[in-house]
């Protein structure tokens, strides 16, 4: 069974990091009736502990989670999560590496010169 990793969103708050589906700035209109419309549905978790809400995120079970963390920084604890993973797996990151390398323009005329 593979083990659930957590994203951290602030204040003893934890996200499923595989349930994530988007970090988003709460400032827009369109985030203001989105937060609204959880909140009358019952689909809105509040994990700001009382201060201003300034990320939220929206889960694929369609819940939106309102963090106090910048969604800058909450996307970053994601990426550095992602990478993690991706190390831990060594044989995926090389063969990524490997693809990176062949789609690269410069590298295939490396290749067509030490032949």
């Amino acid at each position: 069974m593979q083990r659930a990793k957590l994203l951290n969103v602030g204040f003893g708050n934890f996200v499923v990091s595989t349930r994530v589906v988007a970090i988003v700035s709460p400032s827009s209109s369109p985030m203001r009736r989105l937060r609204e419309d959880a909140r009358q549905e019952g689909r809105l978790i509040d994990a700001t502990q009382g201060r201003k809400t300034r990320s939220i995120i929206i889960t694929d079970s369609n819940h939106l989670i309102l963090s106090a963390i910048q969604a800058e920084t909450v996307g970053q604890r994601f990426m550095l999560m992602e990478d993690a993973q991706a190390a831990k797996r060594p044989e995926q990151a090389a063969a990524m590496a490997q693809a990176l390398l062949e789609d690269d323009p410069e590298y295939a005329d490396d290749e067509a010169d030490d032949a």
